[in-house]
């Protein structure tokens, strides 16, 4: 398929050849089908895509096996929306090794990007983020998984909950308060390799869209201060730092489930005969698929839009927000639509419309939830205008 938005002035060559590799890797590939054992098809997707060289886009240092020196954001939302508009489960893959590492490759120490990152790139580890906490999601100032220093090390109590990848992952970047500072200022990161003493996967969870996802549970787990990611009390910025990377890319995965929800319906329309002619024949479906195809197009605006900025080194806390809030949002939307063209097969299993649906509901939750963008928002618009 041509991509007429790799047209726009916010990408180079490199993006718009890495974009049409991509795409036909994926077609020979993925398909949207992942089976019931989750878990499995996770590991598998894990080590084609780095077979394949796609997630060294996902870390930072040619040495150590990334694309680049630094995190191209456009790279990034361009694999994650060619990914999702193919296979739910291998966009997932692949940004969790890049939200999983992402704060080793923004903070780590040489050794410990050393240790961790050409492993990751190469698909032979798996990463994760461990930052919500039953009662502290959005809130990440009510944490209270805390690490207490003893000696060499810090030892770790608490618990972490809708954790990706958790309970397949061979390490966590696991965020927790050492208390130098109240709120979120008093918080460091850590990474706990899997089978670290004291670390065990309390419970695993459920969802709509199969994923990997666990509860994790520490009891007086040591971890050797060399493991601490930046400085003492400098955990949350190191999340928010992965966070704004990763934030606009959740957009990006968004839209492609939005294209190929898009494109699911236009065949519909083509191919579904109704009332003596085709479905796209009826005003009613005209007008949808203008709206479905409008949204689609403004999200994608706004998305490479916040990716091109912060490519270019400008803060992009309100734009990725506004990309993420009317991306996700406006998937959802498009999706319903694409649901109801299809009638009863819509939500029948193993539809591609009826994955994509499920797929969605998540996005609009996960890494700031949309009220959460709105807020970002509106406190921007009210300091700065």
């Amino acid at each position: 398929m041509h991509l007429k938005h790799l047209d726009w002035p916010f990408f180079e060559g490199g993006h718009r050849a890495l974009a049409a590799e991509l795409d036909s890797w994926c077609a020979a590939h993925l398909d949207h089908g992942h089976g019931n054992d989750v878990d499995a098809e996770c590991k598998r997707l894990v080590k084609l895509l780095g077979g394949a060289g796609w997630l060294r886009h996902a870390i930072a240092g040619v040495a150590l096996g990334g694309a680049a020196e630094v995190i191209d954001t456009r790279a990034i939302c361009l694999l994650r929306e060619t990914l999702a508009r193919y296979n739910g489960l291998a966009d997932f893959a692949f940004a969790m090794q890049g939200l999983g590492s992402g704060a080793i490759s923004l903070a780590g120490t040489i050794a410990q990007r050393e240790q961790y990152l050409p492993r990751v790139a190469r698909g032979e580890a798996l990463a994760a983020f461990a930052l919500s906490e039953p009662e502290a999601g959005s809130d990440v100032a009510a944490m209270q998984c805390a690490a207490v220093e003893d000696g060499d090390s810090y030892v770790l109590n608490g618990e972490k909950t809708w954790i990706s990848n958790g309970g397949i992952a061979d390490f966590y970047v696991v965020f927790a308060r050492t208390g130098e500072q109240p709120g979120s200022r008093g918080i460091s990161a850590f990474i706990v390799d899997a089978d670290l003493p004291g670390f065990e996967i309390a419970e695993r969870i459920e969802v709509i869209a199969p994923h990997p996802l666990a509860r994790l549970k520490f009891t007086n787990c040591r971890v050797a201060k060399s493991q601490m990611v930046g400085a003492p009390s400098e955990g949350f910025k190191v999340a928010m730092r992965t966070l704004d990377v990763f934030r606009t890319s959740v957009a990006a995965a968004s839209l492609g489930f939005a294209r190929r929800a898009l494109q699911e319906g236009l065949q519909q329309a083509h191919g579904r005969k109704m009332f003596g002619a085709t479905l796209g024949d009826l005003p009613l479906t005209q007008a949808k698929l203008a709206d479905m195809a409008c949204t689609v197009d403004s999200s994608a605006l706004l998305v490479y839009r916040a990716a091109w900025q912060r490519d270019q080194g400008q803060n992009v806390t309100r734009e990725a927000a506004m990309a993420k809030l009317m991306a996700t949002e406006g998937a959802q939307r498009v999706i319903d639509a694409a649901v109801q063209m299809f009638g009863g097969r819509g939500v029948q299993s193993g539809e591609m419309v009826e994955s994509l649906y499920r797929e969605i509901r998540a996005l609009r939750i996960y890494e700031g939830a949309s009220e959460v963008q709105q807020l970002i928002i509106g406190r921007d618009l009210l300091k700065n205008g």
